[in-house]
């Protein structure tokens, strides 16, 4: 697993507060209860899960339930509160098999931190996909390119996009000069801007200065591209929770252990069954 933020004094790309990647084959004869990341609460930020190999079955107690596969994206709002588990499938867990995923955290602005909690989720054939005339992908996730609006909703201004590009190609990504932005390669070679090579597993940060970003692909590459603008207020985290001051988390805390997030009890198959 790799966690390139927050890191060595990084704590934040506001309004970007975690990008961690987890790719791992599963062996099989497996339980689903044991493995990937059972229930655990969350309050004042979007926990975001892109899938590359493999599902992921999302639960939740607000009654989500949910399998999403490779291509796809699940972004939750957690609002006041809301308690979720992710796992593997049943048929990974079972049968094996390749899994990838990116999970980012996109914090939320004072104004939303306590809203409802709600659950957006969308396999491959329904997000947004601009393609060049060199065969390059990208998946429109949220925000506007090329003429093409991404279907998630999000409490802050952002540009979201899966790039999936081939040797030799080139692209440029116009931006706000107020939005920051950065770009986790998951596999590959690129060149952004003319002045610096990045290579598998590389977080690039770019400044500020509003002329957009140039790329080019010297071999076939993944990337995930995050750009938004800061929210630019006081944060306090601890644990699952994204708060403003340290009132606000021990508020959160007890609204967790009080039971006001809800509850949520996951339901598995019949040893028998497996």
């Amino acid at each position: 697993m790799d966690q390139p933020l927050p890191f060595q004094g990084i704590e934040q790309i506001d309004p970007f507060l975690l990008l961690h990647h987890w790719s791992s084959t599963f062996p099989g004869s497996q339980d689903q209860r044991d493995i990937g990341v059972g229930p655990h609460p969350h309050r004042g930020f979007s926990p975001v899960t892109f899938i590359y190999k493999g599902a992921v079955h999302h639960r939740d107690s607000r009654g989500n339930d949910d399998i999403i596969h490779a291509g796809g994206i699940q972004w939750m709002n957690s609002g006041k509160g809301i308690i979720h588990s992710e796992r593997p499938t049943s048929e990974i867990a079972k049968n094996g098999g390749e899994f990838e995923i990116i999970q980012i955290w996109v914090n939320s602005p004072s104004s939303s931190k306590m809203i409802d909690p709600s659950y957006q989720a969308h396999q491959k054939n329904k997000i947004p996909l601009f393609t060049d005339t060199n065969g390059t992908e990208i998946q429109i996730v949220c925000g506007e390119f090329k003429d093409n609006k991404g279907p998630i909703e999000a409490t802050s201004d952002l540009l979201i996009l899966n790039i999936d590009m081939k040797a030799g190609s080139e692209i440029e990504i116009p931006l706000p000069n107020n939005f920051e932005a950065l770009i986790y390669q998951l596999n590959g070679r690129a060149e952004f801007s003319e002045e610096e090579t990045t290579f598998t597993k590389n977080m690039t940060w770019f400044n500020q200065d509003g002329e957009g970003i140039k790329l080019k692909c010297e071999q076939d590459a993944r990337l995930l591209f995050l750009s938004g603008r800061p929210i630019e207020e006081p944060m306090t985290s601890y644990g699952p929770f994204v708060m403003n001051d340290q009132t606000e988390i021990m508020e959160a805390m007890r609204d967790y252990q009080m039971g006001k997030m809800g509850m949520l009890v996951e339901e598995f198959e019949p040893a028998e069954d497996r």
